[in-house]
């Protein structure tokens, strides 16, 4: 193929997300490094999630997508808490699709809830064959309502030719729950370390008085969105008990939703019964995340399932933090040999936390030198490698 191989990706939306995150990260860097063309069709223009709508065209995806130079059509829908189901899509939505796919030479789907678009054109006759990866980011996938179902059965028909799992426990859980593609890659996930590094003495000093936190304090910090998941009640609740014993540490939640406009975050904070004077800097969702890892000491995950690879623990420990994580998907594995693993229990958390602190030289040391093994170059080459890998099973099937 003398020409550009054109791929189309599949988002439900654009919204804050470690999966969006990611995917965004990988076409962008594709689409920059020559030899493929990318669009991403997005199902939605704007996402009711977490407390807060977010607009796709404020999304910080949605422009490192258009600055390189990344096609994007939206429609006009906003994300909710269900999937869009097949049946809803309208007849003009479908043509407008079926024009992008027939224009495309591979299909990606973002996890598996815009597969409700791809069994919609099936389903109507306006399906073109083309070679189809769902690219999978959890690791408990009956928590995708009725989009698993869309998965296994696309998977099933063969519409569905391969998925892409960023974690091993994905790539199980996934095959466990009845999910058989013909081909299943496991691609680990990979951050940007030159915008994931350890600051200097001065940025840190700079971006700790800007947040109002001495320059002497611990910072603990939990980058997440405001989701069962994440559990940011059991992280506020071991606040309160590292608190007691540690009242110059400083607790920093950041993530959409984090934030005491969320009525729904407020009411944790009252429930956790904070010590008066306690140091928690709730920042709701933020687009300077470098800056916050390098002024932290301790990057902590608290969620209860879902994880697979959590980026989180990886952008935390290239900036010079010691995660601490419950073990959920492949976490323990991420951060092995400059992490640690707590069980999901809030004295066993605030312990963890405090001899994370007490040690924190020889781990901060340990995250630093383990920035190699974080870097995002492996994965974009390994996911140029899966996409030759598709258009050559499918030559080859034809």
């Amino acid at each position: 193929m003398t020409r550009p191989v054109r791929v189309l990706s599949l988002y439900e939306g654009f919204f804050a997300g470690g999966a969006r995150i990611l995917h965004s990260d990988v076409v962008a860097s594709l689409a920059t490094t020559g030899g493929q063309e990318h669009h991403v069709l997005s199902l939605t223009s704007a996402a009711r999630r977490d407390g807060s709508v977010q607009d796709a065209r404020d999304d910080a995806r949605y422009h490192r997508l258009r600055e390189a130079g990344v096609g994007i059509t939206t429609f006009d829908r906003i994300a909710g808490d269900r999937p869009i189901t097949p049946d809803a899509f309208s007849a003009a939505e479908l043509d407008h699709a079926a024009a992008l796919f027939d224009e495309a030479d591979i299909v990606l789907s973002l996890k598996e809830q815009p597969l409700s678009l791809v069994l919609a054109l099936d389903q109507a006759g306006l399906l073109p064959v083309r070679p189809t990866a769902a690219c999978l980011h959890r690791s408990d996938p009956t928590h995708s309502g009725p989009a698993l179902g869309w998965l296994t059965d696309a998977a099933a028909a063969g519409i569905v030719s391969a998925t892409i799992s960023c974690a091993a426990s994905t790539s199980d859980a996934y095959a466990r729950a009845g999910v058989a593609a013909g081909e299943a890659w496991i691609i680990d996930n990979g951050i940007d370390t030159r915008r994931f590094r350890p600051g200097t003495r001065l940025e840190r000093r700079r971006i700790r008085a800007g947040l109002g936190i001495p320059e002497s304090a611990h910072v603990v910090l939990l980058a997440a969105r405001f989701d069962a998941m994440k559990d940011p009640g059991l992280f506020l609740a071991a606040v309160a008990r590292h608190a007691r014993r540690f009242p110059d540490t400083h607790y920093v939640m950041c993530g959409s939703g984090m934030t005491r406009d969320n009525t729904g975050f407020a009411s944790l904070v009252a429930e956790s019964r904070l010590a008066d004077g306690t140091h928690l800097h709730s920042l709701g969702l933020r687009e300077d995340m470098p800056q916050l890892y390098r002024v932290a000491d301790v990057v902590a995950l608290t969620s209860a399932f879902g994880e697979a690879s959590p980026l989180c623990l990886a952008e935390g420990a290239a900036s010079g933090a010691i995660p601490v994580t419950t073990d959920v998907g492949d976490a323990a594995r991420v951060v092995e040999g400059f992490g640690l693993v707590t069980p999901r229990d809030a004295d066993a958390i605030a312990d963890t936390w405090e001899h994370a602190l007490a040690h924190r030289g020889a781990l901060r040391a340990a995250a630093i030198r383990a920035r190699g093994r974080l870097d995002r170059r492996r994965m974009v080459d390994d996911y140029r490698e899966a996409l030759s890998g598709l258009l050559l099973r499918d030559a080859l099937a034809a």
